[in-house]
Parts: structure tokens; C-alpha cells; sequence
């Protein structure tokens, strides 16, 4: 056997002992017998480099120094899951699909690990890249650190597809964080304060033998790709497990919700047992026909369901209560806590919402207070302990003034919050305005963060968002924390932002109810910013989704002269205010004012593909036949009863070739 086999021979060898170890938990040799392997494949490779390979099992221990971590966008966007919290709501879902699916629907359940989401992508069978979730749309690289966890398999065996890729959580065993831990506080340093924080920053470490050194886990649960020739998603698990990748044995493929909730009951008991934090089910359709068939959100997909646990609570004494103003104008009071322990974080501040609550709740300064942490990131005060209530308490007299610049608050009928008119001289609504544009679902420039816009608006430098573009390195330099190459960055990355499309820019202005989809919606129908400023709010309600509230907003922000000049001078710097001619292009008419349903499978394009073009071309896709749909486009395998219902209702039905046809 000559050097080249004696050390492929050792990698596999090697890679096979950490498979059994560490994904089977079932060991066939003794750690020193790893060991000694492990050091004869690093001596054999350091003598012989040209036999080098990026996806040995020596690079395990890492070393690696990222300085900054790679933006990556995703091929397949990662998207977050709705939430349960009763069998109604479980029962209300199942509606929901049943009118969208045709035939015998049954689950996968899965335990939710409560972890840090990443995206692996595996090209003909190596590792090629991990990508955190980040907003779903793009997350960081971080590929060297995760090649230090050894449940992640660098190789693939078996008959995988060429490409793919595979979700799931990273995690951080109870065990190996109370040990971790254990060290800090041995040390004289601070503990960590949970296990996934604790794994999320784990991945963002820039040297990768420090992530090396922590006992991270990789749990897979979602394959994702184009023609991976897989039926169903219990059959994705359990070919997920035969390529090596660790995947939990507690998924159960079940038939009804009743079936789904002896599960979740089950899980809501066992789940201290388990080695890591998980806080509810994750439940999907088994079957990946209808998954396609049912599609997505703007959020989330229609065939996944989050069965949150029940909250958990604990009591602690208010000791102040305190107000925010947001980017809007809107006054958030805020409990400032005795420090509580709950779920697993250490919880000082919880939101009250507005005057209302405060008021229901009869909620005061040192009252005992239950609070609980549910669904929602921030916790929330639930309820007062009135039998541990001092006598002399008197009621919250909410505020009447901000408290930022003092001008008296208002109220507009019908709203639930308090606003401080102030727009042009209130701090903090200047700095949330221009937070907002810089953040990364909107203009996403790079080396600009919320502390260094706060410190830009306290130097006097900008006062609104097109003042960036004004700003010049002499200016930068001198702030605190701001070497020479920061200064570069952040200059060069307001410079970038002039290519962000037009849609995310309108999301990016702070319109009042004007979120990431309706921007996208108002953005393709009026094409350019001037249209949307001429629009009337009769024409702006007639777009699809666009309702009086949104419309008055919107005409509302135009109406304002000084937001009309923050326009003029972005189109000034050359912000992109209007949809691309590259992208008007692949735009027609072609379609407008029809509706389209599509169902079944499909061989030219797509399902994906075909929506894109319906709405390239003018047209709305539906997820359901109603008496406005125009089209239903069938593929192979459409359901039975979405033929029926297009049939009872006279709506058209058209094949692929035709609909392609249509659009040429």
C-alpha cells in the first residue's frame, strides 16, 4: 500500500469510528485508539501535503481565523414556523389545509430543539458551506467553524443527491454547558446564561479551535432542493440518516391531530430526559406533493405547525417602571424587574405594552408581578400578586409627555399607544428612523451598526437618513471606536447600498405599515417612487392587499414636505427609487387583473418557477379555486377535488404548455 492509500485509508477509517461515536453513540474502538489513529493520519499528512484534503478528519480541531464573517444569500429561503398553543389551534390549521390539499393528509412530528438554525449545503456528497439562518433570506458563512462539530459529516455514503441542502439546529448539550460553566466559574469568569445563546455565538467565534473546544451538536430535520427524489418527509429522515447526518429518532410519523397531541403530551412530560433544550413540536405534512401544493406565507409555510409547551412563569417585584420611544413615535413602557431566572435566560425587563394594560392589570411599582415567557422573545407581566401588595401602593399615572424631548403625548382614537408628535426633533425617533434604512432586510449597509448611527446623530453629523450619503471619511474617523479601516467600510458600504432594488428601499423609508410585503407589492405595481407619491388613496387601496390604513399612511408620509425632499435627495445619490430596466424586462402585462391556482406536477418549469412567471407577467397566484379565479394551470397528479370545485365553477383549466404559450 503505497502513502496516497495508507492515508485515504486512515480517513475513512476515521471518519466511519466518529460516525459510530458521535451520531450512533455507539463506539467500536477506545478513545486512545482514535487518538493514535488520528496522530498517525496528522504525521503522514504533514510530511506529504500534496495529498492535502479540505475535508479531512484532522481539520476537525480547527484553527482557522475568520475576521469577518462572508454575507451568504440562500439558494432556499429559510423560513420561520406559525405557533400553536391548543388543540383548537391545531384543529383550525387542519381546516385551513384540507381546503387547499386533496386526499389523506398525514404528519411527521418532530421535537423544536431550541438551538441556533443553520444551512448545510452538500455538493456531490462534501460539505461545501454552512450558512446561519440569519433573516431567513441570508445569513453568515460560517462553514470553518461548523466543520469542528464532529456530528456534521465532511463526506457523505450512500446514493445522495448531487445537490442539496439540509437544515437544522446546532445545539448545546445540558451536560457540556453546566461543564463549560463550571470551568468559568473556576476561572472567576461569568457563566454563560443558556445553551443556545451559548451555541448561536459559538459560530461566530473568528478563531475555529476555540469553536473546536466546545461540545457542540448538529441535529438535522429538512432536506431541501430541486429533484432530490424523495416523496415524503419522514422517508427524508430516514434517508438523511443512512447518508451519515445525525438526525433524532424521536420524529413519528402519525395520522390525526388526536394523534399529533398524544405526541405533544407525551413530549411536554419527557422532554427534561432529553440531553438538550427543546420547547415544543415542530408538525408537517408527510407528504411532499402537498407541501407544494399548499406553499408558503410571506412568513411561513402553510404545511408546518409549531406546537409551542406552555409558557413557563415566575414571580419577581417591579421596581420601576420606565418608556421607550420608537422609531415611530410610539411610547413602550417597560417593567424593570428584580432579576428572575425563567426558561433557562435571566429575565430584568418586560414589555406592559401601553396605558391600557398598565390599567386592566391595576399593575404598580413594587407589586409582585407574575411574568411569562411564551411564544414571543420578550416576556410579559401577566398578572399582579394582590395579596402581597403594600396598602399604601397608589394606581400608575401613565405619562403625559416624552420622555426624550418633553412634548406633550397624544392619542389617536381607536389606537392603543401613546405617540410623541415630535418627528423632526425627537433623538430617538431620528436614530430608530435611520437604524431602520441601515438594517439588513432593508438598505443592509455593511460596517454601519446601531451604536455607530446613535453616535453619528449625537456628533451632529446626520440628523436623517440621506445625510449619509453626505458623510466623508475626515468626519468618520475621529468618533469613538473607529479606526481607519472601519471608516473605509462603513463609507464604502453606504456606497453600496445606492444598488439595493427598489422594493426593499420603500420598506426602508419607515412608512408607517409598510413592511417588507407590502413594499414588495406597492413597488411592482407602481414600478417607480413618483408613481407611488401621485398615487391617489382610492388607487393605492385598489392594489392587491393594500387596505385603507395602509393607504392613508403612505399618503400621509407624501404629504409631509420634509419627506418628500429625504426623496429628492436619494434620487439625488442615485438610490435605487424605481424598479430596474433590467428587471422591467422580464416584466409584462401580459396577465393583469387574472388570478391563477396552480395544482399538480410539473415538467418544463417549476412550481416555484411558474408562480415567478405568473407574477413577472402581471397575474396573482391563489392558493385556493374560488369564483375570481381565472386559471387553474394543471400539471400531472392535480387533486381530485380541486378538479371538481374548478369544474362546478366553470373556471378554466389550462395545461403547462398552454399557460407558457400564454405568456410568450
Amino acid at each position: 500500500m503505497n502513502i496516497e492509500q495508507q492515508i485515504n485509508q486512515l480517513r475513512e477509517e476515521l471518519r466511519q469510528h466518529n460516525y459510530n461515536y458521535y451520531v450512533l453513540d455507539a463506539a467500536v474502538i477506545s478513545d486512545y485508539e482514535f487518538d493514535m489513529k488520528l496522530k498517525t493520519l496528522q504525521e503522514l499528512e504533514k510530511k506529504h501535503p500534496e495529498f492535502y484534503d479540505p475535508n479531512s478528519p484532522t481539520l476537525r480541531v480547527g484553527g482557522e481565523v475568520t475576521k469577518n464573517f462572508e454575507t451568504v444569500v440562500h439558494e432556499h429561503r429559510m423560513y420561520s414556523l406559525d405557533n400553536s398553543y391548543s388543540r383548537e389551534d391545531l384543529l383550525d390549521w387542519e381546516k385551513r389545509i384540507k381546503k387547499l390539499v386533496d386526499g389523506e393528509i398525514n404528519y411527521t412530528c418532530e421535537l423544536k430543539y431550541d438551538g441556533a438554525s443553520i444551512s448545510l449545503t452538500y455538493e456531490e456528497g462534501v460539505l461545501v458551506r454552512a450558512v446561519t439562518r440569519g433573516d431567513g433570506i441570508q445569513g453568515d458563512n460560517v462553514t470553518t467553524n461548523v466543520k469542528t462539530i464532529n456530528s456534521v459529516p465532511l463526506k457523505l455514503k450512500g446514493d445522495f443527491p448531487s445537490k442539496f441542502d439540509i437544515r437544522g439546529e446546532i445545539v448545546l448539550p445540558y451536560e457540556g454547558f453546566a461543564k463549560m460553566n463550571q470551568e468559568r466559574i473556576e476561572a472567576g469568569e461569568e457563566p454563560y446564561a443558556n445553551p443556545r445563546n451559548t451555541a448561536s455565538g459559538s459560530l461566530k467565534l473568528q478563531d475555529s479551535s476555540e469553536t473546536a473546544k466546545r461540545p457542540l451538536d448538529c441535529l438535522l430535520y429538512n432536506i431541501t432542493g430541486n429533484k432530490i427524489g424523495i416523496t415524503s418527509q419522514i422517508e427524508s429522515l430516514e434517508k438523511a440518516r443512512v447518508w451519515g447526518f445525525k438526525v433524532p429518532s424521536e420524529s413519528k410519523l402519525v395520522h390525526s391531530i388526536d394523534e399529533v397531541l398524544s405526541f405533544v403530551n407525551y413530549w411536554d412530560e419527557h422532554r427534561h430526559d432529553l440531553p438538550y433544550e427543546t420547547d415544543g413540536i415542530v408538525i408537517k405534512v408527510n407528504d411532499l406533493q402537498q407541501q407544494e401544493e399548499l406553499g408558503f406565507t410571506a412568513k411561513a409555510p402553510r404545511w408546518a405547525m409549531a406546537y409551542k409547551f406552555k409558557a413557563e412563569q415566575a414571580s419577581t417585584i417591579l421596581r420601576e417602571i420606565t418608556y421607550q420611544v420608537g422609531r415611530t413615535g410610539a411610547i413602550t413602557p417597560v417593567a424593570n424587574l428584580d432579576p428572575v431566572l425563567l426558561a433557562g435566560t435571566t429575565v430584568k425587563r418586560a414589555s406592559l405594552h401601553n396605558a391600557d394594560q398598565i390599567e386592566k392589570l391595576d399593575i404598580r411599582v413594587e407589586d409582585t408581578v407574575f411574568v411569562e415567557k411564551g411564544g414571543e422573545i420578550i416576556p410579559k407581566i401577566i398578572g399582579v400578586d394582590f395579596q402581597k401588595r403594600n396598602q399604601n401602593s397608589k394606581p400608575t399615572l401613565y405619562i403625559t409627555e416624552c420622555p426624550e424631548c418633553n412634548t406633550p403625548l397624544i392619542r389617536k382614537e381607536g389606537e392603543a399607544q401613546h405617540y410623541c408628535p415630535n418627528y423632526k426633533g425627537c433623538t430617538p425617533q431620528i436614530v430608530g428612523r435611520i437604524q431602520h434604512y441601515i438594517s439588513r432586510k432593508a438598505m443592509d449597509i455593511e460596517g454601519l451598526g446601531g451604536e455607530t448611527v446613535t453616535l453619528l446623530v449625537n456628533e451632529g453629523l446626520i440628523t436623517n437618513y440621506a445625510d449619509l450619503y453626505e458623510l466623508r471619511k475626515e468626519q468618520v474617523v475621529p468618533l469613538e471606536r473607529m479606526a481607519e479601516k472601519s471608516a473605509d467600510n462603513l463609507i464604502n458600504g453606504i456606497q453600496k447600498s445606492k444598488e439595493i432594488p427598489f422594493e426593499r428601499v420603500l420598506f426602508a423609508l419607515g412608512i408607517r405599515y409598510v413592511g417588507e410585503t407590502v413594499a414588495k407589492k406597492l413597488a411592482k405595481h407602481y414600478k417607480s417612487i413618483q408613481a407611488i407619491i401621485e398615487a391617489t388613496e382610492e388607487g393605492l387601496v385598489n392594489v392587491d392587499e393594500i387596505g385603507i390604513k395602509i393607504a392613508q399612511s403612505v399618503r400621509e408620509f407624501f404629504s409631509i414636505d420634509e419627506n418628500k425632499e429625504l426623496i429628492n435627495r436619494l434620487l439625488g445619490y442615485g438610490v435605487q427609487l424605481e424598479i430596474s430596466a433590467e428587471k422591467l424586462a422580464n416584466q409584462t402585462d401580459t396577465l393583469q387583473g387574472q388570478t391563477f391556482v396552480v395544482s399538480g406536477v410539473f415538467e418544463k418549469v417549476s412550481r416555484n418557477e411558474l408562480k415567478k412567471l405568473i407574477e413577472d407577467n402581471g397575474g396573482k397566484v391563489s392558493s385556493s379555486i374560488s369564483s375570481k379565479t381565472s386559471f387553474v394551470v394543471a400539471g400531472a397528479n392535480m387533486g381530485p377535488s380541486k378538479l371538481e370545485k374548478a369544474n362546478k365553477l366553470e373556471i378554466s383549466i389550462i395545461s403547462e404548455d398552454e399557460f407558457l404559450s400564454k405568456i410568450k
